[in-house]
């Protein structure tokens, strides 16, 4: 997109230590157990716990959003979203590190599609330790247009036929914590009347990162080799008032896993493992 050119290739660095309080508190909001010390591997994908991107009141948009221009180019469209992502898991984070994460926006790309015109900004986020880059990870962030129409609610419906299958109540009470856990102040997931009467969504909406770690926690669960890449796609979203089920089948290749909800599945990823990624 030739007005954000200049935004191509911007980049920022910001550190945090992973202190175990914030990864703990996720872990007992999903159902496990709140054990984990400093030494202890940083569960997958905990690192989007971290790195808080606080901004003053005044600097908020409507969304709840830090305003547009800052990082980010000032893309004038009103919705965003987290469309998907890539990542590479090289050495293992820690809990109690001292990790640099370096953030450079790689490309911003304009498309049209049956919803309107449709911005993509892909940025690559570097995590590193004394120890080296340990995570390489890609986010794609989709602007769009404003709604035109309210979308369904999902009706309930049985976990698909899958080697895994886990449901999730997605309450609102999860959706909360899972947003203070991210400092994640987009209203769609806490804000019932900002949901459906501002961005047109039937109930709150499922975080696109809380489906993914869901996603790379049932796999990371029933693989027998460590996951060294993740790849993941949002396809329709998933809203709080029904069942969500976490499924996946084991393959050559890793695994293929997904969130459905209403017969419909919401998010699509693909899991590498080290044996796969060491015969390759």
């Amino acid at each position: 997109m030739s007005a954000f050119n200049d935004w191509v290739g911007r980049s920022q660095t910001v550190t945090d230590v992973l202190e175990p309080a914030r990864s703990n508190a996720l872990r007992v909001a999903l159902g496990g157990k709140g054990d984990l010390q400093a030494g202890d591997a940083l569960p997958l994908l905990h690192h989007w716990l971290y790195f808080w991107n606080v901004k003053p009141q005044a600097e908020l948009g409507s969304d709840g959003h830090p305003a547009k221009g800052g990082f980010l180019p000032p893309v004038p469209l009103p919705r965003r979203m987290w469309a998907g992502g890539r990542l590479k898991f090289l050495v293992p984070l820690r809990l109690g590190d001292m990790v640099t994460k370096t953030s450079t926006i790689t490309s911003v790309t304009e498309k049209t599609g049956r919803s309107g015109t449709l911005v993509f900004v892909t940025v690559r986020h570097d995590l590193s330790t004394d120890a080296g880059l340990s995570v390489s990870e890609e986010q794609d962030l989709v602007y769009r247009d404003p709604a035109s129409a309210m979308l369904p609610l999902p009706v309930a419906a049985p976990a698909p036929a899958a080697a895994w299958a886990e449901t999730i109540e997605p309450d609102p009470v999860l959706l909360f914590r899972y947003s203070a856990l991210t400092m994640n102040g987009h209203r769609i997931h806490y804000d019932r009347p900002y949901a459906m009467g501002e961005e047109c969504y039937p109930a709150l909406v499922v975080h696109g990162p809380l489906q993914a770690t869901l996603l790379i926690d049932i796999a990371s669960r029933n693989l027998s080799a460590p996951v060294t890449s993740f790849a993941f796609r949002g396809q329709v979203p998933a809203f709080s008032g029904a069942p969500l089920h976490v499924c996946g089948n084991p393959g050559e290749e890793g695994a293929e896993v997904w969130t459905q909800q209403g017969g419909e599945k919401n998010m699509v990823a693909s899991v590498g493992t080290a044996a796969l990624d060491g015969a390759a």
